[in-house]
């Protein structure tokens, strides 16, 4: 199981920039006010945004790989592996977009990081 764990982490990635992908145009659209009268409107917004249409894009091609990897391993190796994919958009989140980072952000990047190097041993 461990030769697909460039497969995996390929799914990774694709999904942690498809998330930044669609947090930039997001914010490049600025805050959405849903209502009867402007829904029409923020669809064509969003759906016309570069930034979230490469995002849906990136976020097709990273579930096309992770039906890939779902056909040759175990769902119980390979699905953690995704967590790693929270743990990129925190740094992100911190290091990038300057958010907030409290003791218990921190705490859950670091389970998570424990669970899958204990995950990818145990193949």
């Amino acid at each position: 199981m461990t030769k697909f764990i460039p497969l995996i982490l390929f799914t990774v990635f694709t999904n942690f920039a498809s998330q930044i992908m669609l947090k930039k145009g997001m914010t490049s659209l600025g805050q959405m006010e849903l209502s009867v009268e402007t829904w029409v409107s923020t669809a064509f917004a969003v759906i016309f945004n570069p930034w979230v249409f490469l995002g849906l894009i990136m976020m097709v091609i990273s579930m096309g790989s992770h039906l890939a990897v779902l056909s040759r391993v175990e769902i119980s190796f390979a699905y953690p592996f995704l967590g790693l994919s929270f743990v990129l958009i925190t740094m992100w989140g911190y290091f990038v977009l300057g958010e907030s980072m409290n003791m218990w952000r921190v705490a859950g990047v670091a389970l998570i990081c424990a669970g899958v190097a204990l995950v990818a041993r145990s193949a």
